[in-house]
C-alpha cells in the first residue's frame, strides 16, 4: 500500500512540473479559453459593450472574441464566453439574471447561460449584422436591431421570430423597451427615433430633429421620456406621449455613442468619442460634472443596478472604469483589452513583443507572462509597422500619420522621428548591421533613413503604394512588393533598381527573405504563397488541397529556413519552404490576421488580429516530440506501477 502512494505521489509531482513548465508563467486570463494549438492570449479584444448583471455582482463586457464575464467589485475575470465567431456589438442580462442575449457581425442574436456561458438559443433571421439587442421587462421576448433596416421581436423560450418591424430606411443602431413593455424605441442611421407597439408591432410615431446618425436610445425609469445621442454631437430628450423634442444637451465634441438614465431618473450618462463621460440633470440639462480618465473613444456605459456606480467601457483606450455615480470619482479600472492591432515583432531576446494598433500606440508586453509593460505614444495615426533594431535598443513605429518614429526600447522615450510628407508608412525594417531603416509608403516610394546622420534617401519607381519592403541578410539589397503588381529589388548603395518580378493578377501584399538570402516569399492577392529565386529569377506557386482563400496580409520564416508562416483572413498557414507544401493551419482568430512573427528560438508563433489580441502559437520541434511521448510513457509505467499492489 505504501508503495502505490509513494508512485502516486511521484506521478502526481511529473505531471506538476511538466503543467508549471507549460502555462504557469502566464496570467491567469491569457490561458482562458484558448484555441487549439495556442499556449496564450494577450489583450482581451476591443470593447464594443458593457452591461450589468442585475444583482450587481457581475459585469459584461462584449468584444471581439467573446463575453468577458467580470467580478464587478473586485475586476477579477471569471470566465471568459467564446464560441462567436466574429465581433460583438451589444451584449444584456435577463431581468432574472439566468441568461445573457447578445448579437454582433455574425447576422444573429444569440441567448447563453448567464453562468456557464452555454448557448441556448440562437434567434436567426436578420441578414446583416446585429447592433443593439435588449430584453422587455418580463423577460419573455428579446428585441434586436439590424443593418438590414429592421427590429426584430424573439420568443426566448423557442427563438422563433414574433414579428419584424420595418420603417426605418437604413441600418438601425439602438433600440430600448419602455418600462411597462408596450413600446418599443429605435435609433437609425437615417436620423430618426422611431416608436413601435410592443404587441402589434404596428409603427406608432417617427421623432425627428436630430441632423445625424442616431446611435443610442433610452427611456427614463418613468417611461416618460426618451433620450437619444447622436452623430451631431448632441442628446435630446423627447415626450413620449407628444413624440416632441423636449430639450437638447450640448457641450459633447463627438459622437454620443452611449445615453443612460439612472435607476431614480434623475441623472442622464452619455458617453461620447472624444473621450468624455457626462453627468447631466435629467430634469433641468444642467450639465453636473466630466468623468476624464479615458484616453479615446468611449462606446458604452451603464448604471449598477442600484445606481451608485457607472460603469464605462472604451473600445480605444482598452479599459472599463467604475465611477462614483454621485461625486464622479474614479473608483477602479479593468484594463487589458485593446482595438485592432495592425503588427507585431519579437525583441531579439524573446522577452518582450512590441504591437502597433489602432489607438495610435505602440504597446510593450512580457513575452513570459502576457503583462502589459508600457504604451508608447506619440503618432496620430494607425500603427501599421513596428521592428526592433538588431541590437534590442530601439524600436522603430512606422504610421499612417507619415511618420517613423524611434523610441527607446527600454524606458519608451521618443528618440527621433521621420516625417515623410506625401504619403502613409506601410512597412518598415532595419538593416542586418541596425545602422538604417527602410520604409515603404502610400506615395509610391522606398525610403532609406540614416539616423545618426538623419541622411534619407527615396528609391522611386513603383506606380502604386509599396505595401512592403524587406533588406536582404546580407543588408545590400532591398526588396519592396508593391500594389502595382511588382516586386522590386534595389542596390542599397546606389539606390538603382537590379529587379523587377512581375506579379499575374494581383497585387503584391507582403514579402520577407529566406535566411541564407536565396528565396524571397511572397503573398500575391489570393493566388497564395509564391517562391521567388534571388539568383534564378524564377517564380513558383505553392499548390494543395488547403488554397488561400484570403490574401495573404504577412509573412515570416522560421528562424531555421525550413518553415514560412502566413497569415491569410483569419488563420495562420504553415508551408514546408522547400517544397512549398502545406504543413498545418492555425484558427483561434475572430477576424482577419495582420502579422505573424516566430520567436528567435523558433519554438512560437506570435500573430495579431483586427479582433484585437495577439495568439502565441507553440509550434513543436521532432525533439520535444519525442520528449513528450518519453514522459507520457514514464507517466504510463509509473502510473501502472503504482496501481499493482490495488490490482492483486
Amino acid at each position: 500500500m505504501k508503495r502505490g502512494i509513494f508512485f502516486l505521489l511521484i506521478l502526481l509531482i511529473v505531471l506538476s512540473v511538466n503543467l508549471t513548465n507549460t502555462f504557469a508563467q502566464y496570467q491567469p486570463h491569457t490561458q482562458l479559453r484558448l484555441p487549439k494549438g495556442a499556449k496564450a492570449r494577450f489583450g482581451k479584444g476591443s470593447i464594443q459593450a458593457i452591461a450589468y448583471s442585475p444583482d450587481g455582482t457581475r459585469l459584461a463586457a462584449a468584444t471581439d472574441i467573446g463575453i468577458w464575464i467580470y467580478d464587478a467589485q473586485s475586476g477579477e475575470e471569471l470566465n471568459l464566453f467564446d464560441g462567436h465567431t466574429s465581433t460583438i456589438f451589444s451584449v444584456v442580462y435577463s431581468p432574472d439574471g439566468r441568461t445573457i442575449a447578445s448579437g454582433g457581425l455574425g447576422w444573429e442574436a444569440n441567448l447563453r447561460n448567464a453562468t456557464t456561458g452555454q448557448y441556448k438559443t440562437i434567434l436567426k433571421g436578420h441578414k446583416e449584422r446585429v447592433f443593439s439587442v435588449v430584453y422587455s421587462p418580463d423577460g419573455n421576448t428579446v428585441v434586436s436591431a439590424s443593418r438590414d433596416k429592421t427590429v426584430r421581436l424573439w420568443d426566448v423560450v423557442t427563438g422563433k421570430n414574433k414579428a419584424t418591424l420595418r420603417g426605418h430606411t437604413d441600418y438601425v443602431y439602438a433600440v430600448a423597451c419602455s418600462p411597462d413593455g408596450k413600446t418599443i424605441a429605435s435609433g437609425s442611421k437615417d436620423e430618426t427615433v422611431r416608436l413601435w407597439d410592443a404587441t402589434t408591432g404596428k409603427h406608432k410615431a417617427t421623432l425627428k430633429g436630430h441632423t445625424d446618425f442616431v446611435f443610442s436610445v433610452a427611456y427614463s425609469p418613468d417611461g416618460k421620456t426618451i433620450a437619444s445621442g447622436s452623430e451631431d454631437k448632441t442628446i435630446r430628450l423627447w415626450d413620449v406621449a407628444t413624440s416632441q423634442q423636449k430639450a437638447m444637451f450640448t457641450g459633447h465634441r463627438g459622437r454620443v455613442s452611449s445615453v443612460a438614465y439612472s435607476p431614480d431618473g434623475s441623472t442622464l450618462a452619455s458617453a461620447c468619442y472624444d473621450s468624455q463621460v457626462r453627468l447631466w440633470d435629467a430634469a433641468t440639462g444642467q450639465h453636473k460634472t466630466t468623468l476624464k480618465g479615458h484616453t479615446g473613444w468611449v462606446e458604452s456605459l451603464t448604471y449598477a443596478p442600484d445606481g451608485k456606480t457607472l460603469a464605462t467601457g472604451s473600445n480605444w483606450d482598452g479599459t472599463v472604469r467604475l465611477w462614483d455615480a454621485t461625486t464622479g470619482e474614479h473608483k477602479a479600472t479593468f484594463a487589458g483589452h485593446t482595438s485592432a492591432f495592425y503588427t507585431v515583432a519579437y525583441s531579439p531576446d524573446g522577452k518582450t513583443l512590441a504591437t502597433g494598433d489602432y489607438s495610435h500606440t505602440v504597446r510593450l508586453w512580457d513575452a513570459m507572462t502576457g503583462e502589459h509593460k508600457a504604451t508608447l505614444r506619440g503618432h496620430t495615426d494607425n500603427v501599421t509597422s513596428v521592428a526592433y533594431s538588431p541590437d534590442g535598443k530601439t524600436i522603430a513605429s512606422g504610421s499612417g500619420d507619415k511618420t517613423v518614429r524611434l523610441w527607446n526600447a527600454t524606458i519608451g522615450h521618443q528618440l527621433g522621428m521621420l516625417r515623410v510628407p506625401t504619403g502613409y508608412i506601410s512597412s518598415i525594417c532595419y538593416s542586418p548591421d541596425g545602422r538604417t531603416i527602410a520604409s515603404a509608403s502610400g506615395d509610391k516610394t522606398v525610403r532609406i533613413w540614416e539616423p545618426a546622420t538623419s541622411t534619407v534617401s527615396i528609391f522611386n519607381g513603383h506606380t502604386d503604394v509599396v505595401n512592403s519592403v524587406v533588406y536582404s541578410p546580407d543588408g545590400k539589397t532591398i526588396a519592396s512588393a508593391s500594389r502595382d503588381k511588382t516586386i522590386r529589388l534595389w542596390d542599397v548603395n546606389t539606390g538603382l533598381e537590379i529587379g523587377t518580378r512581375m506579379g499575374p493578377k494581383h497585387s503584391f501584399q507582403s514579402l520577407v527573405y529566406s535566411p541564407d538570402g536565396k528565396t524571397i516569399a511572397s503573398g500575391n492577392g489570393l493566388e497564395g504563397l509564391q517562391l521567388l529565386g534571388v539568383a534564378t529569377g524564377v517564380a513558383r506557386t505553392t499548390t494543395s488541397r488547403f488554397d488561400q482563400i484570403a490574401a495573404i496580409s504577412s509573412l515570416v520564416y522560421s528562424p531555421d529556413g525550413k518553415t514560412i508562416a502566413s497569415g491569410s483572413g483569419a488563420v495562420i498557414h504553415l508551408w514546408d519552404s522547400t517544397t512549398g507544401e502545406h504543413k498545418t493551419i492555425l484558427e483561434g482568430h475572430t477576424s482577419d490576421v495582420t502579422s505573424v512573427v516566430y520567436s528567435p528560438d523558433g519554438k512560437t508563433i506570435a500573430s495579431v488580429s483586427y479582433d484585437g489580441t495577439i495568439l502565441l502559437w507553440y509550434i513543436p520541434s521532432p525533439t520535444s516530440v519525442l520528449r513528450s511521448i518519453i514522459l507520457k510513457s514514464i507517466e504510463v509505467i509509473i502510473y501502472l506501477w503504482a496501481l499493482s499492489p490495488f490490482l492483486r
